[in-house]
C-alpha cells in the first residue's frame, strides 16, 4: 500500500494542479507562472543532487575514487537521452509559436500535452528507480527518502498541471472537463513507468546506481532546457531565481529530514 501511493503522489499532485481550471476563470499571471517554473526547477535539482546523484556515488564507494564513474556515466546518458527524445517527439511549449521535434500533423492541444509529458518521463523515471532501490537489498534507500522524492516531485507537478490546463481553457476554448483531463494526463506517463521499473527491480539492482544517476541526467536536461528560460522570460526574471531558491530549499529539506 506504501509502494502505490508513494508512486501516484506524483499524478496526484498534476491532478490537483489541472484542478484548478474549475476554481480560476483565467491563465495564470506571468508573474505567478515564472515562480512556479522557477520552483519546479528548485525541486528537481535538489532531488537530482540529493536523491539520485549522491546515493548512486555512495553506492558505489567500493570503486574507491572511480566511485564517480557510475553517476557520471548515467548522468551523461539521461542528458543525451532526453535530447533525443526532445528531437524526436513533436510537442510545443506553451506560449511557443512553432513546434519542437519532428514535424507532425498532430493537433496543438495534443502537442502541448506532449511537451508536459516529455518533462514527466525523467521525474517517473526518477520515482520508480529509487522505489526500486529501497526493495533491493543492500542499498542506503529508505522508504522515507523515497516518499520524500515523490512529495517534493508531487509539490512540483502541482503548477505544471495549472500551466496546461489554464491555457487549454483560456486560450482554446476548451472545457473545464476536457482541460483537465488533458492536464491530468499530461501526468499519467509517471506512474506508468515507476510502477514498470519497480516491477522489474530484481533486474535493474545491478545497474541501480547507473540508473539513479540517469534520471538525474534527464531531470537536469528538462530544467536548463526548458524550465529556466521559460521562468527567465519578460520582466522582472528574478522572481524565477526567488522561486528556484525556493523549491531547492524545501526539497533539500525534505529529502535531508525525512530521508
Amino acid at each position: 500500500m506504501e509502494l502505490f501511493a508513494g508512486i501516484m503522489i506524483p499524478f496526484a499532485g498534476t491532478a490537483l494542479g489541472a484542478a484548478c481550471v474549475f476554481f480560476l476563470k483565467h491563465e495564470m499571471k506571468p508573474l505567478v507562472q515564472r515562480s512556479l517554473l522557477g520552483f519546479a526547477s528548485g525541486v528537481m535539482v535538489a532531488a537530482a543532487v540529493w536523491s539520485l546523484l549522491i546515493p548512486a556515488m555512495d553506492m558505489s564507494e567500493a570503486m574507491g575514487k572511480f566511485a564517480f564513474i557510475p553517476g557520471a556515466v548515467g548522468f551523461l546518458l539521461g542528458i543525451l537521452f532526453l535530447l533525443g527524445m526532445d528531437k524526436l517527439i513533436p510537442h510545443l511549449h506553451i506560449g511557443a509559436s512553432q513546434p519542437e521535434g519532428k514535424k507532425s500533423s498532430l493537433k496543438k492541444t495534443t502537442m502541448l500535452v506532449l511537451a508536459v509529458t516529455l518533462h514527466n518521463i525523467p521525474e517517473g523515471m526518477a520515482v520508480g528507480v529509487v522505489f526500486a532501490g529501497m526493495l533491493a537489498e543492500n542499498t542506503e534507500i529508505t522508504l522515507a527518502g523515497a516518499m520524500a522524492l515523490s512529495v517534493g516531485i508531487a509539490i512540483q507537478n502541482f503548477p505544471e498541471g495549472a500551466i496546461i490546463s489554464l491555457p487549454l481553457r483560456s486560450e482554446k476554448g476548451m472545457g473545464k472537463g476536457k482541460a483537465f483531463l488533458y492536464g491530468a494526463l499530461s501526468g499519467a506517463v509517471e506512474p506508468l513507468g515507476a510502477f514498470l521499473t519497480v516491477l522489474l527491480f530484481r533486474f535493474v539492482q545491478p545497474v541501480l546506481p547507473y540508473l539513479l544517476a540517469f534520471a538525474a541526467g534527464a531531470m537536469i536536461y528538462v530544467v536548463v532546457e526548458e524550465l529556466i528560460p521559460e521562468a527567465s522570460q519578460g520582466e522582472h526574471s528574478n522572481i524565477g531565481t526567488i522561486g528556484f531558491a525556493a523549491g531547492f530549499v524545501l526539497m533539500m529539506i525534505l529529502d535531508v529530514a525525512l530521508g
